[in-house]
């Protein structure tokens, strides 16, 4: 996510981010009722968000996310509508492609550089961070309870130069949204299209297995049901929610960063990897915890 390139550090800079325009806000009223049927999401801690800047961290399921994201989302805005500003990380690439530039800047959200975390956190908006990407979205579906941000130190190194806290969140139940079989970077260059999205990781999930099964049992011939199975797999509709779950969301009190990161620390590596090791492990516990 923090891949720190120049070009994306010269993308303009948000003048309001987190900011949520009028009509995503009326499109998300309009979808509470079906968010809220089809996975009776529950935002618990919200007394635990601080005033001003830091960084909501928080575990990544299903996929593109997509259920865990928009189901947040309606929440979030059902306990705070626009009154509390909270901007979201997405790849920067996506900044640069219409449509989802219009979307994402009607979202409110940030490209995922340091230097636009640091623009939106001295305008005193804090920021919905997931770490772990597409190594977590991807884990198989019998991993879901399992925090792992692969390593990523990047979210640390913000909050530490931005000297903000970092409010663990804790996410359960989206990986069944949209489950998951199989996560291999051998899978990017096997399938082609994944590298074309400038993925080097993909997944196989249940439900593409089970297009891949409706592709083979057709009355086309040979090669034209390899070819449908291979342009459907390398296909990032297969990681699309289409199972109803409930999903939970669990904000823990903030970590200082201070606490985080010791002004006496003499290693720099070694201060980020335990600070990260301690963040995972206070999502885990969340996740883990039961109402």
């Amino acid at each position: 996510m923090f891949r720190g390139r120049a070009r994306w550090e010269r993308l303009p800079d948000i003048a309001h981010p987190g900011a949520v325009s009028p009509s995503v806000l009326h499109a998300l009223r309009w979808m509470e009722p079906l968010v809220r049927f089809a996975h009776r999401p529950s935002l618990a801690g919200t007394e635990n968000l601080p005033e001003g800047p830091f960084l909501l961290v928080a575990n990544h399921s299903a996929g593109l996310g997509i259920s865990e994201l928009v189901s947040f989302a309606v929440s979030y805005l059902r306990t705070f509508g626009a009154a509390r500003p909270l901007a979201g990380f997405a790849l920067p690439a996506t900044f640069g492609v219409w449509p989802f530039s219009r979307l994402l800047a009607a979202l409110g959200a940030v490209p995922s550089t340091y230097a636009h975390a640091a623009s939106a956190l001295r305008k005193g908006v804090p920021l919905l961070v997931f770490p772990g990407g597409a190594h977590e979205t991807l884990r198989p579906v019998w991993q879901h309870d399992r925090v792992d941000f692969g390593g990523r130190l990047g979210f640390l190194k913000i909050a530490r130069d931005a000297g903000v806290p970092i409010v663990p969140m804790g996410i359960r139940g989206g990986a069944f949204t949209a489950p998951m079989l199989l996560r291999a970077r051998w899978l990017a260059p096997l399938l082609v299209a994944p590298l074309l999205l400038g993925q080097k990781r993909w997944g196989l999930s249940l439900l593409g297995m089970l297009g891949a099964l409706a592709i083979a049992l057709t009355p086309l011939p040979l090669a034209m049901k390899l070819g449908a199975a291979f342009v459907w797999l390398g296909s990032p509709l297969t990681f699309a929610p289409w199972i109803p779950w409930t999903l939970r969301y669990r904000i823990g009190a903030p970590i200082p960063a201070n606490d985080l990161f010791p002004a006496h620390a003499a290693n720099d590596e070694e201060t980020l990897r335990a600070a990260l090791a301690r963040v995972e492990d206070v999502v885990q516990t969340l996740v883990r915890e039961r109402d």
